[in-house]
């Protein structure tokens, strides 16, 4: 109840105005939810970078995105290279720094200070707060995407984006600690479009409905539904033997937080015979290259596969043996709409609303 009542409190003093909230000079994109991760923020971000580089409208603007950087090392804002490291920028950031030249990636833990910058990169020089930043050489936004903004009301978004795992409804929820809900249920209905992710391959007008009904929309909230769509495997390390690909045992192993699709989905081609599951963004450590060693030496045959987030944090795991370099594979994962015209409606609605 304490816990209610200071997020309904909170609300109300930035719907009331009472505290102060802004808006960034260009338009925003936020993306994110009201439980505590797994919903895939990360997948949605590209989604909606791919859709934005898609249309006439984005396709030769400068966009942007901003993150927090859970868990890195550096502090204030920063420009996010693609051969930085995940301990300094976060995993995610980097990835999407990684899978999008074109677009310029940043961190800040205050997005207000961070979008900002993003729009005038010639303040850097002169801002004791980013004195800290490493590289500077980008060119001002004309758009950005904030990852995981729903709970930030310090910044408007031009579009608010939330995300519902499919298998962890809201409406069955509750908040922590009891539950997996950060915030308040009826948050959602401030989102400007509401995306349920994680579903299966199909779903009937009346499961939709009910979604509907389940989340009280608004009649002119968007609701969409996505699934999870996993490309070829991908070798970690360059030196990788595409061979142990071909074996039909693997180990699993994800710093993630909730792994079940990938191993439903690995499971209908590989015998999984062994799965090591670490906390979300886990930073590994030579015990858990041992472990790993260990998993390997019981499955002589086995190939190791993670996750598209934890290659990027596996790349810096000290103690990694050649052996284990050479057959460490990844599986890539997109969000991507149950039907063709719910993507055509959401690129309509998209561009509309920015």
């Amino acid at each position: 109840m304490l816990y209610r009542l200071i997020l309904a409190l909170r609300h109300l003093f930035y719907d009331k105005g009472w505290k102060k909230s802004f808006q960034a000079p260009v338009p925003t994109v936020g993306i994110g939810n009201i439980t505590v991760g797994g919903t895939g923020k990360t997948p949605h971000t590209e989604l909606v970078l791919r859709h934005l580089l898609a249309s006439d409208q984005w396709a030769y603007s400068e966009l942007a995105v901003l993150s927090r950087g859970y868990k890195r090392r550096s502090r204030g804002f920063q420009k996010v290279p693609r051969d930085g490291s995940a301990q300094q920028f976060g995993d995610e950031p980097l990835q999407l720094a990684r899978k999008f030249p074109q677009v310029t990636v940043a961190v800040d833990k205050d997005r207000v200070e961070g979008a900002r910058l993003l729009t005038r990169p010639e303040e850097l020089d002169g801002n004791k707060k980013a004195r800290r930043c490493l590289h500077r050489d980008f060119p001002a936004a004309q758009l950005i995407v904030l990852d995981d903004a729903f709970q930030y009301r310090r910044l408007r978004c031009s579009l608010d984006i939330v995300l519902v795992d499919y298998n962890r409804p809201v409406h069955k929820d509750r908040l922590m600690p009891w539950g997996r809900l950060r915030d308040l249920p009826s948050r959602i209905k401030k989102a400007g479009i509401v995306i349920i992710t994680k579903c299966p391959s199909f779903l009937d007008g009346w499961e939709r409905s009910r979604w509907r009904q389940y989340l009280g929309l608004k009649p002119q909230q968007k609701l969409y539904f996505t699934t999870l769509s996993y490309g070829g495997m991908e070798s970690v390390f360059p030196e990788a033997d595409i061979r142990y690909t071909y074996s039909k045992r693997l180990v699993l192993f994800t710093g993630i937080a909730n792994d079940a699709p990938l191993r439903s989905y690995l499971s209908d081609s590989y015998k999984i015979v062994e799965r090591i599951a670490f906390p979300d963004h886990h930073r590994y450590t030579r015990a858990d290259v041992a472990r790993l060693e260990a998993a390997v030496k019981a499955n002589p045959t086995a190939c190791l596969v993670t996750t598209e987030k934890d290659a990027q944090r596996v790349e810096e795991a000290p103690g990694l043996s050649d052996s284990l370099r050479q057959r460490i594979f990844y599986l890539p994962v997109e969000a991507v709409f149950l039907t063709p015209e719910e993507k055509a409606d959401f690129d309509k609605t998209l561009l509309e609303a920015l």
